[in-house]
């Protein structure tokens, strides 16, 4: 088949995404669609989430990058194709680009976590470990592709790329016709961009709301400001969206057909992976889960029924180890205190009792007896303690302090 591959400063057009999604039929999972009983309570109105952590790779990012190497000439798919990235998009290019038989060559930092390099490798890509942040990588494949004449392929900043990931939207309105809110995380655009316009253009009742990490929040300075700007060293644990700039071309078309971008915290973010693994038993990258998290932060302000799209599950083990721990203790599951007590024998059974008494499960003790703040005789105390929530926690930093104890940190 024949696809019109757009000039990169020229709009898309719902046709775009249709050509897409025919040339991704038998390539491209069409992703579930789980209903949450959990978030449908809280927003008063039945929610959906959108499985593309289900996806071939792991994420969203092989449909762009597909369409955008299918569209390559025959020159220059014989030069091969050049990325940069730290995970998601590098394994779509590099399992796209065996599906073609193109060759590529992908560029990830020297830290990438070694579950993402070893899969791009599996998939057949060439990869070089260059740079410590994604911007040394990504100058490392820009200069590669022109010593070598190579393509260099875009994570989100091309049109191809964008009519790739529309096909996302089109799917949406597919598996869920009386679908009335649409979230979607939003790193450098291209997902965004390209669920906005498939939906906008076919249910423009639909509203579509964007999410950024606090800390990774470029979209709304650019929007108020009506052009992309760059944000110092932006910071979340949401790698996938961790963009300190929005790309041009996904800009214009979020500003036209993206109602709304919100942002949410680290807390809600980690408090979210959480859900989604104990309560919908789906591994969700950090970056994946910020459309939950969203819900989470105000779920009384979505019109229902809402799709929230889980855009990736790529994520390192010992990263979501930290990261669930990090979400039990931003929801009261865990809780760290330090006392200072009488250093003498028998004390440490007497606190370790009224723990008990008050089922706090004791994870980890520690002493500190060098500090020059404690007295003579005494002892600092760090605890880590299981808990059961919020309350919980409350109740027994009380028995705590009932029984006589000066809790100095928590």
């Amino acid at each position: 088949m024949s696809f019109r591959t757009p000039d990169p400063w020229h709009p898309l057009i719902l046709d775009d995404v249709r050509g897409a999604q025919k040339m991704l039929s038998g390539v491209a999972r069409v992703t579930a669609m789980e209903g949450s009983r959990y978030l449908s309570s809280l927003v008063g109105a039945p929610v959906h989430l959108k499985c593309e952590n289900l996806q071939r790779t792991g994420s969203f990012k092989l449909r762009g990058a597909y369409v955008r190497i299918a569209g390559l000439r025959p020159e220059q798919r014989a030069a091969g194709v050049v990325a940069a990235s730290a995970g998601n998009h590098a394994q779509g290019v590099a399992l796209a680009s065996a599906l073609l038989g193109v060759h590529a060559t992908v560029f990830m930092p020297v830290g990438a976590p070694l579950p993402k390099v070893a899969a791009t490798r599996d998939y057949g890509a060439d990869v070089r470990l260059h740079g410590q942040v994604v911007d040394e990588t990504l100058a490392a494949a820009e200069e590669y592709a022109d010593e070598t004449g190579a393509v260099f392929i875009h994570p989100f900043d091309h049109p191809d790329i964008i009519a790739g990931q529309g096909t996302v939207g089109l799917e949406i309105l597919e598996q869920c016709p009386e679908v009335r809110t649409i979230v979607v995380g939003i790193g450098g655009g291209g997902l965004a961009a390209g669920i906005g316009l498939a939906v906008k253009s076919v249910r423009p009742d639909v509203k579509v709301i964007g999410v950024q990490a606090e800390g990774a929040a470029a979209y709304p300075p650019s929007l108020a400001v009506g052009h992309p700007v760059s944000i110092d060293a932006p910071t979340t644990m949401a790698d996938g969206i961790k963009v300190g700039r929005p790309g041009d071309v996904p800009f214009r078309i979020i500003q036209e057909y993206v109602d709304e971008v919100r942002t949410v915290s680290e807390d809600a973010l980690s408090t979210a992976l959480l859900l989604c693994l104990e309560r919908a038993k789906l591994v969700v990258e950090p970056a994946g889960v910020s459309p939950v998290a969203a819900l989470l932060s105000d779920p009384k302000s979505f019109r229902g029924p809402v799709v929230a799209v889980l855009s990736g599950g790529n994520v390192d083990p010992l990263v979501l180890q930290r990261i669930l721990r990090h979400g039990m203790a931003a929801g009261g599951r865990y809780l760290s205190l330090r006392l200072r007590v009488t250093d003498r024998p028998g004390v440490l059974a007497n606190l370790l009792g009224v723990l008990s008494a008050v089922d706090a499960n004791v994870l980890d003790v520690g002493h500190v007896r060098t500090d020059p703040r404690l007295g003579l005789t005494e002892v600092e105390v760090e605890l880590h303690l299981e808990t059961k929530g919020p309350e919980h926690c409350a109740e027994v930093e009380a028995a705590l302090r009932e029984a006589g104890y000066v809790v100095t940190a928590g």
